[in-house]
């Protein structure tokens, strides 16, 4: 049975007066347990003492221990936050309040739940990160003991760990944890695949025993004949990496354990760069497969030298290099900074780095949509494979590998990102959606008026630049369906001979409380959106004496628009409608409004349907702008005729999106074409322009 004692044997590294704190703690806790029980049988108090020595393992304070005793004590007992403060002091019960999970909040769906606790366990992060230290060691615990537990929710337990935990413990560097969670989420979730990769692990060490002896003295002997001193260690894969391997770069097993991994570790920075050229001298290295992580540390603080080498008879070797405090780092990340904190910084920029991250997630955590939107937006930052690039002044900026210059963008400033128009890499214009390479220069071109796009969502890679453009797009979505909402509210008004500004603020009041809104901004937006009819709207806040608006229908008025309302005015990609045109608007659910032409075969079948949400539009005189068109040429095949035929559309002022070709016979083709013009005058000149080619037969505007 394992007793406090066995925890304070551990804790050796702590000054005596802090030891008792800890086994106060532990008395504390065991008393507030007393009568419960884990589902193994065992008294509950065995939990929280494994979770402490867990923590006790990586050298953490006294209060992060204390914290681990009583970790589920406000969740599972009657013991008060104010108990705890009275008891340990305020730290402490921040610390366990942080950790204890919300119980008291009912969600709709597991997805939510887990979401929210998501949401929860960074807010306390962000307070203090060793929430999120006890919290990994409480759910490595957990994990340890799954065994008891339905196999259904063994799986979903472990999915959580996989797609969250791991991931945290990896982001704050701590690959000892994050190793052994993921290689039991792996075994919890497909236990068959798991026990037929640990069988051939083993039989694979077996054989590759002699191959590592030969290889290891050798690179020890290299060093004793250079004089240099370090520990060089073999290094194993674990399961989980293994799988993912395979499963990743589509290997058999045996093509992934044909790699043999060492590690060397030494004393100094300078003698982790002399290693390294002993050992270039003793191995072949692979070119373009050595990376400097000490010179550029990754984003969770780690820092290494690696290298990959072919060895004897062809075998690839890789090595990784660093110093003890180095390798600390590595295995314990974040949680080094209390095993080496009389040390100036070996870990402090781990600390800081990490709390940087935490201040990230803070501001998009204000920004998402709600709980999910969040998680979902976190998971992906989760998950980085950095690249490093320069700004123009030369400073090195970390993002995930398939950034693009507008991630690069939010990444050096939210202002910078909303307002970007284009950018430089390494002096060169390219495409926003550009995937950045490590080492390149990249420059921000960002113009006043601009703003985020919302095709950027298809490829920005990092969560800051995602929920900054949702958020964006959704602030601006709302404004502009405020307007329409009022324009549509207007001309619902003009056949009873009111406008909006003369209706009695009593009379607003009451309709947007009979409609359930809390502001007129937000009956404003749904109407918009085209989620209420406008006319129902209308009658609500007008005095009950006001005639049918039936018999004064002739006074009312076609809706103007310009065509550049922007996100609630929508032009269908059915017809195509352009300024000129003869056209009728449909209020579509959540969308707003999209224009249709009047002779659309859609926009008939919603006249039949719900003619209510139909309205009659027309275009504004000056309306500007570029509108695409879909037109369908009939043509001779002749040598040269298409690249006329592109050249005339040019010369009159248009431009080709898309273009495509079938044969119809074998004299005759059909182009199908999309150009871009400003209005019906200009798609008349530009026909005109095409059909003085001889070899067209035939030009007709796609209507459906």
């Amino acid at each position: 049975m394992q007793t406090v004692e066995s925890l304070i044997e551990k804790l050796e590294y702590l000054p005596s007066e802090q030891r008792e704190d800890i086994r106060r703690a532990y008395y504390f806790a065991e008393d507030a347990h007393e009568g419960q029980f884990r589902r193994s049988g065992d008294p509950y108090i065995v939990h929280p003492l494994a979770v402490s020595k867990i923590l006790s393992d990586m050298h953490m304070d006294a209060q992060s221990v204390q914290a681990a005793l009583l970790h589920d004590v406000i969740e599972d007992t009657y013991v008060s936050k104010e108990t705890l403060t009275e008891a340990f002091g305020e730290i402490v019960a921040e610390l366990v309040d942080g950790v204890s999970k919300i119980g008291a909040i009912k969600f709709e769906s597991k997805a939510e739940a887990q979401a929210e606790n998501f949401r929860k366990m960074v807010l306390a992060m962000t307070k203090d990160i060793r929430v999120i230290l006890v919290k990994l060691a409480d759910r490595l615990h957990n994990m340890r003991t799954l065994g008891v537990l339905h196999p259904t929710k063994r799986r979903r337990i472990a999915m959580e760990t996989l797609e969250i935990y791991a991931p945290i413990a990896n982001r704050l560097g701590m690959n000892n944890v994050r190793v052994e969670l993921e290689d039991l989420s792996f075994t919890h979730m497909y236990p068959m695949r798991a026990s037929r990769i640990k069988k051939a692990t083993k039989t694979s060490r077996g054989h590759r025993k002699d191959m590592v002896k030969k290889i290891q003295e050798a690179v020890v002997n290299r060093l004793e004949r250079d004089g240099l001193t370090g520990r060089v260690t073999g290094r194993e894969k674990h399961l989980y990496s293994i799988y993912s391997k395979m499963k990743e770069q589509r290997k058999p097993f045996n093509e992934i354990m044909d790699v043999y991994g060492f590690r060397i570790i030494v004393n100094s920075v300078d003698m982790c760069y002399r290693v390294l050229g002993a050992i270039h001298n003793l191995y072949k290295p692979i070119p373009g497969r050595f990376k400097d992580y000490i010179a550029i540390p990754k984003a969770n603080g780690y820092q290494s030298l690696h290298t990959t080498l072919i060895g004897m008879n062809g075998v690839p070797i890789e090595i990784q290099v660093r110093t003890e405090e180095m390798d600390a780092m590595a295995n314990n990340g974040i949680a080094a900074h209390w095993l080496y904190k009389s040390d100036p910084d070996p870990a402090g920029g781990a600390q800081n780095r990490a709390k940087e991250w935490l201040k990230g997630l803070l501001e998009m955590q204000q920004r998402a949509g709600n709980s999910q939107d969040f998680l979902e937006t976190v998971k992906i930052d989760l998950f980085p494979d950095e690249v490093y690039v320069f700004t123009p002044k030369g400073d090195i900026l970390e993002l995930p590998t398939g950034a693009t210059p507008v991630d690069f963008a939010y990444a050096v400033h939210t202002d910078v990102g909303n307002s970007c128009v284009a950018a430089r890499l390494d002096h060169r214009l390219v495409p926003l959606s550009t995937p950045i390479q490590s080492g390149q220069t990249i420059k921000i071109i960002t113009a006043p008026g601009a703003c985020p796009n919302p095709a950027w969502l298809s490829f920005v890679t990092t969560a800051k630049a995602r929920a900054n453009i949702r958020h964006f797009l959704k602030t601006q979505q709302r404004s502009e369906s405020v307007a329409l909402g009022q324009r549509l509210l207007e001309k619902a008004l003009a056949p009873f001979d009111w406008t909006f500004d003369a209706i009695p603020a009593e009379r607003i009041e009451t309709a947007l409380s009979e409609a359930g809104f809390a502001t007129l901004d937000d009956m404003l937006a749904d109407i918009g959106l085209g989620n209420q009819m406008a006319q129902i709207a209308a009658r609500r806040m007008l005095p009950t004496s006001e005639e049918d608006p039936a018999a004064k229908d002739s006074k009312s008025t076609p809706l103007v628009i310009r065509g550049t309302e922007g996100m609630v005015i929508n032009l269908a990609k059915c017809c195509r409608p352009i300024p000129g045109d003869s056209v009728m608007g449909h209020l579509s659910s959540g969308r707003g409004m999209v224009i249709h032409r009047d002779n659309c075969k859609n926009i008939a079948s919603e006249l039949k349907e719900n003619r209510e949400k139909c309205l009659s539009v027309q275009w504004a005189q000056d309306a500007i702008g570029e509108y695409a068109v879909d037109l369908r040429v009939q043509m001779e095949n002749e040598r040269g005729s298409l690249a006329t035929l592109a050249s005339l559309i040019s010369q009159a002022d248009a431009n080709i999106e898309t273009i495509n070709i079938k044969e119809k016979d074998a004299h005759l083709s059909v182009v199908s074409l999309r150009i871009s013009i400003h209005n019906r005058a200009h798609l008349a000149k530009t026909i005109r322009r095409m059909r003085t080619l001889k070899a067209v037969h035939r030009i007709v505007r796609v209507r459906n």
